[in-house]
């Protein structure tokens, strides 16, 4: 009798070679770890192969771009830098000059309403004069400097003019500052406008790969850039009137990094 075609040969035989497929199925499947990966079926392969690169190039492609914002601001605050410098036959007569003169600079600014923690001592300096071809010093220069922070513009004026009157010719303007105390609601707009700036930059980019523009991943603020004029006053141009003060405006700029997923 023949076993290998007895029925129960066959299915032995049968069930064997299915097992087989089966386990060869399983280990082409596996093999995406360490191996090759088993090619699909013909009418999968293209539409597989698409499917992974648009996904990887989704997950990973990213657009930076840099917005910035800008607004604009009146100074509500004028710094002035200012002092007094004197001569004298000694050190001693040189300081005590100099030490009256900022007072007298001090107290005009006080009675004009500035407050004491707003008069700051900025600068001390003493030297030797010399005559031309002398070594022997004909005398002493001293000089004092402050700086008073006044923070009423509509003042401002009144105040610098009762200053460099009360320091006489000994007075000297080194430069005022003007500035903006109170620049939060400033700085939100420039900032919603750097971020406006910057999506309206990356949407004009990712059109022009024709991929849609995605999420915001990131932004880094830097810092505000906050120009400051300033000017230069001599007592004598300032004598006998009040000294026009002009705050004119200022502009914040934000500027910001902003990456955005395509």
């Amino acid at each position: 009798m023949d076993i290998s075609s007895s029925p129960a040969r066959r299915r032995l035989v049968t069930g064997g070679l299915a097992a087989l497929a089966l386990t060869g199925t399983l280990t082409l499947g596996g093999c995406g770890n360490g191996g090759a990966a088993p090619s699909p079926p013909a009418g999968q392969a293209a539409g597989s192969a698409q499917s992974a690169t648009l996904a990887a190039a989704t997950g990973s492609a990213r657009i930076t771009v840099t917005g910035t914002g800008t607004v604009t601001g009146t100074p509500n605050q004028l710094v002035l830098d200012m002092g007094v410098q004197v001569n004298g036959s000694s050190v001693g007569s040189a300081l005590a000059s100099a030490d009256d003169a900022v007072s007298r600079v001090t107290a005009a600014l006080r009675a004009r309403g500035v407050a004491a923690s707003d008069i700051q001592t900025s600068g001390l300096s003493i030297w030797p004069n010399y005559p031309s071809g002398s070594q022997v010093p004909s005398g002493y220069g001293a000089s004092e400097s402050l700086t008073a922070t006044l923070n009423s513009l509509s003042s401002a004026g009144a105040q610098i003019d009762a200053a460099v009157h009360a320091g006489g010719n000994a007075t000297t303007v080194s430069g005022i500052s003007l500035n903006l105390t109170d620049d939060s609601s400033l700085l939100a707009a420039a900032r919603t406008r750097a971020v406006a700036d910057a999506e309206a930059k990356a949407a004009q980019y990712a059109k022009a790969v024709g991929e849609p523009l995605g999420a915001v991943v990131s932004i880094t603020d830097q810092a505000p850039a906050q120009p400051v004029p300033q000017f230069a006053l001599s007592g004598a141009a300032a004598a006998g009137k009040s000294v026009p003060i002009s705050p004119g405006t200022q502009q914040l700029s934000v500027s910001i990094t902003a990456v955005f997923t395509v």
